[in-house]
């Protein structure tokens, strides 16, 4: 058993290189989380996460803005360490569960507005998380990341992939040229952000106006260009509606529009298009609907499953590696697909995503493992914060062609996301 003895946070803010849109609203700076983990016997552990107020919890960032919402997941991060100290896991897995209720009853109080959604307490843990496993990884150095995982939950990552699809994400305030360089570059799997609010009013017609004119506009780039990676033979589209409408009509006037400009078979996957709160079947669509934002645990996971989703997008990096294998195990028993997304993650928690993604089975319609990486895209430091990563250039790390190679020595390394980073472990201070 690992005893925690002590803990510390940091935070870092990151400005972005454009205001980036998602989720009807724009951010221009992240906050990076670096919690620190100290066992017993003196072993450190140090974890990563981004703070997405306006992704993990919208109500939050309309109500208490950029700054205050940054600042009250903050000190959920800072309280579920205080309630760690003491407290003994023989795997992440466990420690998570026993820091879940009391963390998302203590954002319950400090948030006062009724009940919080659960993401934003899971995203405030994920430093925690990352951080337990790096110090189960000291533990059993010799380890991979696979190897340190549970054996119960090793039977639904039966992938081992040379390669994975890099998705990058075509944000609100793209351009055509924004999106040309994307396919000039050989990306493949096009994420594509619908749900704006363009004239910032809230109407629903505006916003699938908006929605059916982006669609267009991409398809228009990318209708004529080849790819041997995908089943259609044609570049993809992963639609993310981030739960933006409200009933299932939108979401049939977006197929049937996508169905009449001949895109309909270039979508590979519809990610979330209502809010959690909203129960509709989509057995019926004829597209591939996967689940993201409302999916917080196992019993999430089922029942979007059993409403005809096809798809769970896991989030290492936003919900936490150990919830996500236990969404995964789920998901496998029922034969649905899963993939990574991202959070516009740092370039060590990107490799953090990479250790699940690489073996996870491909989506109906790839040939390979998928992927979301936006942060080169958006960070306006990303050359800085590569450089703080413990193998900045391990032949994993860029992308070539829209893709990832996964070679031998990231399997063995676990793509160095459980390694010590000089950078990072000097901003833990521990007495």
């Amino acid at each position: 058993m690992i005893t925690i003895s002590n803990t510390s946070v940091r935070t870092q803010r990151e400005p972005l290189a454009a205001p980036f849109g998602f989720k009807g609203g724009y951010v221009d700076e992240l906050w990076q989380s670096v919690v620190c983990l100290q066992d017993d016997i003196g072993n450190r552990g140090t974890g990563l996460g981004v703070q997405s107020v306006l992704w993990s919890g919208p109500e939050v960032h309309a109500r208490w803005g950029h700054e205050r919402g940054n600042a009250f997941m903050q000190a959920i991060t800072a309280h579920a360490l205080e309630a760690a100290v003491g407290v003994s896991f023989g795997t992440p897995l466990d420690l998570l569960d026993g820091l879940t209720g009391e963390t998302l009853a203590y954002a319950d109080r400090e948030w006062g507005g009724g009940r919080l959604r659960a993401t934003f307490a899971l995203n405030a843990l994920v430093p925690v998380d990352h951080a337990a496993w790096a110090l189960l990884g000291r533990r059993r150095p010799d380890a991979s990341f696979y190897e340190l995982i549970p054996a119960a939950y090793r039977s639904a990552l039966t992938a081992r992939h040379d390669r994975l699809a890099c998705t990058p994400v075509v944000s609100y305030g793209m351009t055509a040229a924004d999106v040309e360089a994307l396919l000039d570059e050989g990306y493949f799997v096009l994420k594509i952000k619908l749900g704006s609010d363009p004239d910032g009013d809230g109407d629903p017609d505006k916003m699938l106006a908006w929605d059916i004119r982006r669609l267009e506009e991409v398809h228009r780039l990318a209708e004529r260009r080849d790819c041997p990676h995908t089943g259609s033979g044609r570049i993809a589209y992963y639609l993310d509606i981030n739960g933006r409408y409200g009933s299932k009509e939108p979401l049939l006037r977006l197929i049937e529009a996508a169905d009449r400009m001949n895109a309909l078979d270039r979508i590979l996957v519809v990610e979330e298009p209502f809010p959690e709160h909203v129960d509709a079947s989509v057995a019926d669509l004829p597209v591939r609907m996967a689940a993201d934002e409302s999916v917080h645990d196992e019993g999430d996971a089922l029942a979007r499953i059993q409403m005809g989703y096809g798809a769970i997008a896991l989030k290492p990096v936003a919900k936490t590696m150990s919830m996500s294998l236990r969404i995964v195990r789920v998901a496998a028993a029922s034969g649905i697909s899963c993939f990574c997304a991202d959070l516009t993650a740092s370039p060590v928690m990107v490799d953090w995503n990479k250790n699940l993604a690489a073996r996870l089975p491909p989506l109906p319609g790839l040939t390979m493992g998928l992927i979301e990486s936006n942060g080169g895209q958006n960070y306006r430091h990303w050359g800085a914060m590569k450089r703080r990563h413990p193998v900045p250039d391990g032949d994993w790390t860029d992308v070539a062609a829209g893709q990832f190679r996964l070679t031998a020595d990231f399997y063995a390394r676990s793509g160095g996301a459980l390694d010590g980073s000089d950078y990072y472990a000097s901003l833990c201070e521990l007495d």
